[in-house]
């Protein structure tokens, strides 16, 4: 992956050496659904587009309801600042450079691509941190992966999931692991995407109103497999700016994707696939809509919902 072209961002801020700690305690976010269960307000604290991104899901999944399951929602709670100075703008070291031209490019292709529809991209804030920190959804721990809060509208980032990717997941392998890490990113922005869109509003919603856990998942993979396709659409949109991809870089997505499929996942944890369970799709879902945004480059290819009503 070719670096040199890509602009900085200064939306990063850099907690890592903050010590991890918090003063609040970490609930879960305020964004209920109604059945007790885990819909996709439990999603943005467990990794909304991130969970599936580095983590043991189902571990954490059953864990999160045995500490929810009957309240039939998610309390919001309010947690105090911290006292600790922020650092914002590009890190000066490589993983932080590397994370900040990532960062830097989806604004540009996303500022772009909402230009072009009269709209105004309102890019987010990337948190890295080390450990364990706090965001607006509650307590942000590293376990979780990288996930999207959209209660700060900002993408939380432990950076060492990097290395889970490449070693524990073998979602990568190789400098084209740099991509695979890029995608991550990218996916986690592409929730972002979808917050400033609308959809993710809509979608809670549509949540809340169905009661049913089952097609509360059918919707999950959805919002999942379009964040997937968002990715897409940036590493086309970025690739003809910046000529950043190299060979092998989107074998690497692909192979990442395949390897944090819910059937992938499932079968390494548990055995066996459940679909009716499936919240971030299959390995082929996950493959075919990160290509479909890279062929067509555009939001309109990245209809996951089909004929669903938001």
């Amino acid at each position: 992956m070719r670096l040199d072209d890509m602009p900085e961002s200064g939306n990063v801020e850099d907690r890592r050496g903050d010590g991890g700690g918090f003063g609040g305690g970490g609930g879960m976010g305020g964004l209920p659904i109604g059945t007790g269960g885990l819909g996709i307000g439990g999603m943005v604290v467990l990794g909304l587009v991130g969970w599936a991104l580095g983590i043991d899901p189902w571990l954490l999944i059953q864990g999160a309801n045995v500490v929810i399951g009957d309240r039939g929602g998610y309390e919001q709670q309010q947690h105090p600042q911290q006292d600790t100075a922020r650092r914002t703008g590009a890190p000066g070291d490589e993983m932080g450079k590397f994370v900040a031209r990532v960062l830097g490019s989806t604004e540009v292709v996303w500022k772009d691509i909402f230009s072009k529809e009269g709209q105004t991209y309102r890019a987010p804030r990337l948190v890295m941190f080390s450990g364990q920190t706090r965001s607006a959804c509650g307590a942000a721990q590293s376990a979780m992966g990288p996930f999207y809060c959209p209660n700060d509208r900002e993408v939380y980032l432990d950076t060492s999931f990097f290395n889970d990717l490449e070693r524990r997941f073998r979602g990568c392998s190789g400098k084209a692991c740099q991509f695979a890490q890029a995608y991550v990113i990218a996916h986690e922005v592409g929730h972002h995407v979808q917050n400033q869109l609308g959809i993710l509003p809509k979608v809670q919603q549509a949540q809340r109103t169905s009661g049913d856990r089952v097609q509360s998942n059918q919707l999950q993979v959805q919002v999942e497999l379009q964040a997937d396709c968002f990715a897409g659409v940036w590493a086309k949109n970025a690739e003809a700016q910046y000529k950043l991809i190299e060979p092998g870089d989107i074998d690497a997505a692909l192979q990442t994707a395949s390897a944090i499929g819910d059937d992938t996942l499932q079968r390494r944890t548990q055995g066996t696939v459940v679909p009716e369970s499936f919240t971030h799709g299959s390995a082929e879902q996950r493959k075919r809509w990160f290509m479909t945004g890279f062929k067509e480059g555009t939001v309109k290819a990245c209809n996951t919902f089909g004929s669903a009503r938001l």
